[in-house]
């Protein structure tokens, strides 16, 4: 059995993109890793909807290391770039790039994001990111196809899973 590791953003994107992996016969574990998220008390929240989500779909989550300060340094020559610009495309990269570290450094076969699941995340440019890091490795998989989105809020709603409403960069709330 091939063994995947996740990258997951939040708990409510995180179930459809479990189960799809899991139906299709990969052994799955999450790695949330967001530095991206600010304020601190929002990315516990997405922190503790992440382990719920895998404790109910019964995968482990691997926790990377939060250094918000880290990522607010390099990423602040964005700040003024709009949602789903090259801020957006730094992040993907930022992450993905540290999955990918993760990946090897822990005997993963490959790894994927459950970004590409949001109706406002441009799968492709997600999948060309993941691509560029490791071809070899990453799994381009579009989770929104087959009503993707629609399943795992649906999950999440009956599971009382947390819900953001903003990305998770200070730049783009509200």
């Amino acid at each position: 059995m091939k063994k995947v590791l996740l990258h997951i953003c939040c708990g409510v994107c995180a179930f459809a993109c479990i189960n799809y992996l899991k139906e299709k016969g990969f052994y799955v574990e999450g790695f949330f890793y967001n530095p991206n998220i600010s304020p601190h008390e929002e990315y516990l929240k997405r922190r503790d909807a992440a382990n719920d989500v895998c404790g109910i779909t019964s995968i482990k989550l691997n926790e990377g290391k939060y250094n918000s300060r880290d990522w607010d340094n390099i990423c602040s020559v964005y700040r003024n770039e709009p949602e789903g610009g090259k801020r957006c495309n730094f992040c993907y990269d930022f992450r993905l790039a540290e999955t990918f570290r993760v990946t090897i450094a822990s005997g993963f076969d490959s790894f994927a994001t459950t970004l590409s699941i949001s109706p406002h995340k441009k799968s492709k440019i997600i999948s060309d990111v993941g691509m560029a890091i490791a071809p070899e490795y990453f799994m381009a998989i579009d989770f929104k196809k087959n009503d993707g989105f629609k399943k795992t809020i649906a999950l999440a709603k009956t599971y009382n899973i947390y819900r953001q409403n903003y990305c998770g960069c200070a730049y783009s709330i509200g």
